[in-house]
């Protein structure tokens, strides 16, 4: 059996861990603000959408759940895009479709159309940009992966300490259907961020390469023979073809235990990460907080997580500790101050427990997906971060409904954060199962290698008893 790579021409960019990686940490950068910052910033939209439809705090909790949610579901398409077409046009038409569903969305009649336009349309247009560049910038650097992805990630935190306050101004201007408006025209510069994604040309040595193509070959053989192992001449025809969907969608990461594992712990995260930000400004308001000092909360949480970010980032490309450790210590911790915001009552207390929420939130996302690197290989990136995005999309999208219901039955804000904790502490077990699961692998790692080996050699002599034939 004879494979056909096909190869895309593409010039130089820069050296791996500098040169014009930097212009793609700032692409990312800008990327992470304008999805996931926009994102956060939304509770100030949350409220006015609330009271102009006069719902439920559940229903319109649903408007980010569904974006979050269709983020996460759309991540295997945006890496697969990327693959077939280049990374740069499909981050160009996934600003294009940020922008065109919140356009459309603030013109929206009742929930159903802010569903449609703001949360999966726009959410989709948000897959499709930040799938693409966050692969790329885990290409472009490897010695400086930790600190690349954590600069990067700081956009998020920025742009949410920029946005929340402006958001608000807006909405007493010009109304939330004006705000929005000025949104969708301000995302028109993912397309920009897009247009940095320069293609890298990457030098995989001729033995690495081969040993990628022995393990297509063999996982695709292997899928094939456990599914039909009477039809032996027609499963070798079709491993060609078996060979291609896998460069493209990595569907055999299903069978990767140590990659489900720590996709189980995404989705117990995600149930907690995208309910505080949410919340937040309406539990202050609840409490009798003015509407500018509860906006400005999701600003110092922005400061703190920022911080986090830059600080715990530089942390891990130290190498000190396992990453998988410093992670599992991090998300303990954020579970247990979510647990505690229900305590926080006045101001000032709300300010302490949003500084403490931003720290250690910065110090989780700063990290996690140079540990899913660390658990597939960079090789498997692209895949293994689409794959990771649709398995916690459930997460993603069931959270801040679930938040709602309690918030709903209990008429009280804090209830949300309390779910939300609960999670992310159910979410540290999988980071110990994960730990325990690197534990045994390191141990048999020689006879894994050995295995790996023999089945590569099998593989050679059946493929050349193929031509003969």
């Amino acid at each position: 059996m004879e494979l056909r790579r096909k190869s895309r021409t593409v010039q130089p960019a820069g050296p791996l861990d500098g040169g014009y990686g930097w212009f793609i940490v700032l692409s990312t950068f800008l990327v992470f603000g304008l999805t996931f910052g926009v994102i956060k910033s939304f509770g100030v939209f949350f409220v006015e959408i609330q009271h102009y439809f006069a719902t439920t705090a559940t229903a319109s909790s649903w408007i980010t759940s569904i974006s979050v949610a269709t983020v996460h579901f759309g991540a295997p398409v945006g890496s697969a895009l990327s693959t077939y077409f280049g990374h740069r046009p499909v981050v160009v038409v996934g600003g294009l479709l940020s922008s065109i569903g919140m356009v459309a969305g603030s013109y929206a009649q009742d929930l159903l159309q802010l569903y449609i336009t703001v949360g999966f349309l726009t959410g989709f247009g948000y897959a499709l940009t930040w799938t693409p560049t966050v692969t790329m910038l885990g290409w472009y650097f490897e010695k400086r992966r930790p600190v690349a992805n954590a600069l990067a990630s700081t956009g998020e935190c920025i742009l949410t300490f920029i946005l929340t306050p402006s958001f608000q101004f807006m909405v007493d201007q010009y109304s939330w259907r004006g705000a929005m408006l000025i949104l969708g025209a301000l995302q028109l510069n993912l397309c920009l961020c897009g247009a940095l994604l320069r293609p890298l040309n990457r030098h995989i040595p001729p033995k690495e390469l081969e040993e990628k193509e022995h393990e297509l070959e063999l996982l695709s053989q292997s899928h094939i023979d456990s599914r039909s192992s009477n039809n032996r001449s027609d499963s070798k025809k079709s491993d060609p073809l078996n060979v291609k969907i896998i460069r493209y969608v990595d569907y055999t990461l299903i069978a990767n235990a140590r990659f489900m594992v720590y996709s189980m712990f995404g989705v117990f995260a995600a149930l907690g990460f995208f309910a505080p930000s949410l919340f937040l400004v309406p539990y202050a308001r609840s409490q009798g907080v003015e509407e500018y000092q509860a906006a400005s909360l999701m600003s110092i949480s922005a400061v703190l997580d920022l911080l986090g970010r830059v600080l715990f980032g530089w942390v891990a490309n130290l190498r000190l500790v396992k990453t998988v450790h410093q992670l599992i210590v991090t998300v303990i911790l954020l579970g247990i101050v979510l647990l505690l915001c229900p305590l926080a009552t006045t101001f000032t207390q709300l300010a302490l427990f949003s500084a403490g929420y931003g720290l250690v939130f910065g110090a989780t996302v700063s990290i996690h997906i140079t540990v899913l690197a660390e658990v597939v290989g960079v090789e498997r990136l692209g895949s293994a971060l689409g794959f990771f995005m649709l398995i916690r999309s459930s997460g993603g999208l069931l959270g801040p409904p679930l938040a709602g219901i309690f918030i709903d039955k209990m008429s009280d804000y804090g209830t949300g954060f309390l779910m939300a904790g609960v999670a992310l502490l159910v979410s540290a077990l999988f980071l110990l199962v994960l730990q325990q699961m690197n534990k045994k692998g390191t141990g048999r790692g020689k006879d894994v290698n050995l295995e790996n080996g023999k089945g590569h050699e099998d593989l050679k002599q059946r493929n050349f008893n193929f031509r003969k034939s």
